[in-house]
């Protein structure tokens, strides 16, 4: 019996398919991109299921680099990637209330150091990066699929009176959540789109512009005036990169169809316009978000001179807001929709990023904190050209490049805080993949 089942052959494994096991292998930042939809898991203000999920993914890089015994990193991407923990512990240390530095100090590392660490060291060759950002694009289609119908049922955040905002599965709390990852997305389409490789296809390029036109509708009916200023900004900086000529062609299709989607329908051009008049009106007649902001990013540069070396301490803008702010604060604003009633929302911080860095953790932390940014842009953009040169990866450089051009120009409006805010984490690491992390970025 045994020599008889010895002599039987046996069956070879059944091998995936190449895009099946891509998709295994990079299963725990997949997951982390689709959970970014989920509310928290225990009601606003706690972790939510994508938190849980990067924990996993940090775990992850981690069990593979033990696996598999070799470098890492190299030792620039090392420095970059480990900069920041400088000023985030130093601030931390400094910080008034012990426990509220330490929650910060782990949301800080999570979001600048982790996460983007895990991502460069998950992601393999250009393939894995295409797939990530593809994910990203299905994500912003879903989120802007179900703006767009928070839009046209009036079942969204409250705006003008209305509840029409579209905000996707964020919720009115989180209100620029849906922006950012329908921005992300759209974003990652022109890049994919603009891709001059023969083998990337029409099939290919097509659909990628297809999503990247899809995606217009939702983020305007987001009426993020941050959101609108910082994809405007970084689109312009992809078409350029990618020819003068092909920019001065895209933008020319993009304004008409922008004409022929809001104007030909109809589909909230008084508000709209509204909304572009007034980041035009921030001098003149600014409305009260416009005052708020203003008056935050005032008293976040008094904190910064009090302490400019390592600034109040982490988490420490909302207890010094008050002192150094005038009577035209309002402190809080009014959210309400898309399933929540109404609320005061507390400002908690001053809606700029580099401010914030620079009030709780002073020039140590801007240094450290937005040097490393400014490293990796540096890098990026040299990836670029060696890409345009060897003729491959032009759409992970311009992928790559865009999405960070996004970020830090947002941040000039915008901080970390809630649930979206580890698609910073992951714009972070696919920058930091392309420009200093990624061997097969620009490898012909």
């Amino acid at each position: 019996m045994a020599s008889a089942a010895a002599a039987l052959p046996r069956t070879p494994p059944v091998a995936l398919p190449a895009p099946l096991r891509r998709a295994s292998r990079l299963f725990p930042l997949l997951a982390v991109i689709a959970l970014l939809a989920t509310p928290p898991l225990g009601g606003e203000g706690s972790v939510t299921a994508a938190d849980a999920a990067s924990g996993l993914l940090v775990v992850w890089a981690l069990v593979r680099v033990l696996r598999s015994g070799a470098r890492p990193l190299t030792r620039t991407a090392a420095v970059v990637m480990g900069l920041p923990v400088a000023g985030i512990c130093v601030a931390a240390m400094g910080a008034a209330d012990p426990g509220t530095a330490v929650a910060g100090l782990g949301r800080y590392l999570q979001i600048f150091v982790l996460v983007p660490l895990a991502v460069v060291l998950l992601l393999r060759d250009r393939d894995d990066f295409r797939l990530a950002a593809a994910a990203v694009v299905a994500l912003a289609l879903v989120e802007g699929g179900v703006g767009v119908h928070q839009y046209l049922t009036a079942t969204g955040a409250s705006y003008m009176g209305e509840d029409i905002r579209a905000v996707g599965t964020f919720g009115a709390v989180d209100i620029m959540g849906m922006s950012t990852v329908v921005s992300c997305g759209l974003l990652c389409s022109v890049g994919l789109a603009l891709d001059p490789a023969p083998e990337a296809g029409r099939g290919r390029r097509r659909a990628a512009l297809c999503c990247a036109a899809l995606l217009l509708v939702p983020l305007a009916l987001s009426f993020s005036r941050g959101a609108w200023i910082a994809t405007a900004v970084a689109a312009c900086a992809l078409l350029l990169l990618s020819g003068v000529r092909r920019a001065l062609a895209v933008t020319a299709a993009a304004a008409a169809l922008t004409v022929v989607v809001v104007g030909g329908t109809g589909a909230g051009t008084q508000l709209l316009q509204e909304r572009l008049d007034s980041i035009t009106q921030v001098a003149d007649a600014p409305d009260q978000s416009v005052t708020d902001r203003y008056t935050m990013w005032a008293a976040a540069g008094l904190m910064w001179r009090q302490t400019p070396l390592t600034g109040v301490g982490l988490k420490g803008f909302p207890a010094h807001r008050d002192a150094n702010s005038s009577l035209a604060l309002s402190s809080a604003s009014d959210t309400a929709g898309a399933g929540a009633a109404f609320k005061r929302q507390p400002l908690l911080s001053p809606h700029n990023m580099y401010l914030l860095v620079l009030s709780e953790q002073g020039l140590l932390g801007l240094v450290t904190l937005v040097g490393g940014w400014a490293a990796l842009l540096t890098a990026g953009l040299r990836g670029l050209r060696l890409a345009r040169e060897r003729g491959r990866g032009v759409d992970c450089a311009l992928v790559a490049n865009g999405l960070l051009i996004w970020q830090l120009v947002d941040f000039c409006y915008g901080d970390i805080g809630g649930p979206s805010t580890l698609v910073t984490a992951l714009v972070l690491g696919l920058a930091a993949w392309f420009a200093i992390g990624g061997r097969e970025a620009v490898r012909p």
